[in-house]
């Protein structure tokens, strides 16, 4: 079963291709981290899959309803966070009893109990995106789309957001998750999705990403300089390189690719 599909989206502003063949799809239960430059196409396609704007060509089908996090903050700086989850919550559908606890619940989860009463215009930075979090997390929705959640936020918000999402995927959704910092992708256990150029360039499993990329091995020798090696086969690097050294070695380091290799490597190509 797919939660999210989308194919073949095409977007144009006059002479600018935002999205040029863009394919993506969901599974419930899977979060999909999407990674790629600025104007790779990424936010105009949280903007059709939240149906913000319709596309030139392609089609997005969904199942369940789509909550969206923007990139940028988008609160109502005059209403208290309890009034702010209240109001979306009743946009998702929420009423009486249910809606109250979701606000409860919800604000416990983002760490946001001590501040429900007080106006969002008045909050931290960090406060603010998790309210902005929050009111996508509300009523568990069948799609959650998350534009850079953690952009400028502190270490105890990125915690609780990735916590969040990680348990709405447990639930069920299909999460897709945009982020420049790509650390976060291996802590949520995501797939990986490249967008370059207004389309999904690479799809799958880190891991599997990964595999064909280059780590590295370094020996630290006495009474010389380290030996770097770049290497796809870091045990076979490394077992030749300690049979043919003639001094004692001071310290052994094996750095495995990572998705900021992968990164790095379709920047290389784009710029190439």
């Amino acid at each position: 079963m797919v939660m999210l599909r989308a194919e073949g989206l095409v977007k144009r502003y006059g002479d600018v291709t935002a999205l040029d063949g863009f394919d993506l799809r969901v599974a419930p239960g899977e979060i999909a981290g999407l990674v790629g430059h600025n104007g790779a196409g990424k936010t105009t396609f949280f903007e059709i899959a939240a149906g913000l704007t319709a596309p030139d060509a392609g089609s997005v089908r969904v199942e369940g309803r789509v909550d969206v996090a923007p990139q940028q903050l988008a609160l109502y700086p005059a209403i208290t966070v309890r009034e702010t989850l209240r109001l979306f919550g009743g946009l998702a559908g929420l009423r009486g009893r249910a809606l109250a606890g979701a606000v409860e619940s919800t604000a416990e989860e983002l760490l946001l109990t001590g501040v429900l009463d007080r106006r969002a215009g008045v909050l931290s930075g960090g406060q603010q995106r998790r309210v902005q979090a929050a009111t996508a997390l509300l009523a568990d929705p069948g799609v959650l789309l998350l534009d850079e959640p953690t952009a400028g936020a502190d270490p105890e918000t990125r915690a609780a957001l990735l916590t969040a999402v990680r348990r709405r995927a447990a639930r069920g959704a299909a999460v897709v998750y945009c982020t420049h910092y790509l650390p976060e992708l291996s802590e949520l256990g995501a797939t990986v999705a490249v967008a370059r150029d207004g389309r999904v360039i690479a799809r799958g499993a880190g891991a599997d990403l990964l595999k064909d990329l280059p780590g590295e091995v370094r020996v630290s020798v006495e009474g010389g300089q380290d030996i770097t090696v770049s290497t796809t086969d870091p045990t076979a690097t490394l077992t030749a390189l300690l049979r043919d050294l003639d001094r004692p070695v001071r310290g052994i380091d094996i750095r495995h690719p990572s998705l900021d290799d992968l990164y790095r490597e379709l920047s290389h190509d784009r710029a190439a």
